[in-house]
């Protein structure tokens, strides 16, 4: 008599189930990175998030052409919001450049500026230039001017004429090539105007 061993049954064969986790991942990180990629300053994350985010769908959409993965929807959507938010980025970081090359240039300008101050007050004080340079002078007849060249954010600088306690009447403006950006009058004794060329 022949013994045979006992074997149990084969439990059924159960498919394995699919991994989404790479494609969800790019999803997510897609949308988060479109959402924040507009905002300015704030945006600077949305860099990593998009650039992670196409990376994460394009392996989970590989996967699922591999059979592995059943995600492919979201893997696309997920390419497609990291994509355009990588774009939104670009833009920002484009409008920015251009915004601080103008503003560069715009500083290093060198604009007309011409002070001029008017009025029948005499023995007057002046003081003009730019902000952080004044000039001052003592001016015993008016009309005043005196044509100078500045660059920096302020242009025009400033102009301030003050009268003495004999008082009358003192006007200042100020010309940034060719166009008036500042005038001011005041009367009576120790009468002041104050011009600033922003």
């Amino acid at each position: 008599m022949s013994q045979q061993t006992y074997q149990p049954p084969m439990p059924p064969h159960t498919p394995v189930q699919p991994k989404n986790g790479l494609g969800i991942t790019g999803f997510v990180l897609g949308v988060t990175g479109l959402v924040f990629s507009p905002i300015p300053i704030v945006g600077m994350i949305a860099w990593p998030l998009v650039i992670l985010g196409l990376i994460f769908s394009v392996v989970g959409l590989v996967r699922v052409k591999k059979g592995k993965a059943t995600n492919k929807v979201l893997s696309i959507f997920g390419i497609i919001l990291s994509v355009i938010g990588l774009v939104v980025c670009i833009v920002w970081v484009a409008v920015i450049g251009s915004a601080v090359n103008e503003a560069k240039e715009e500083v290093e300008r060198v604009a007309e500026v011409t002070y001029d101050v008017t009025g029948d007050a005499k023995n007057v004080d002046v003081t003009y230039g730019e902000v952080l340079n004044p000039v001052d002078e003592k001016v015993t007849t008016l009309p005043w001017t005196k044509q100078v060249q500045n660059k920096g954010v302020y242009k025009g600088g400033m102009l301030t004429v003050t009268a003495d306690e004999n008082g009358g009447t003192v006007s200042c403006k100020i010309t940034v090539d060719g166009k008036v950006v500042s005038e001011k009058t005041d009367s009576g004794p120790f009468a002041s105007a104050v011009c600033t060329g922003v």
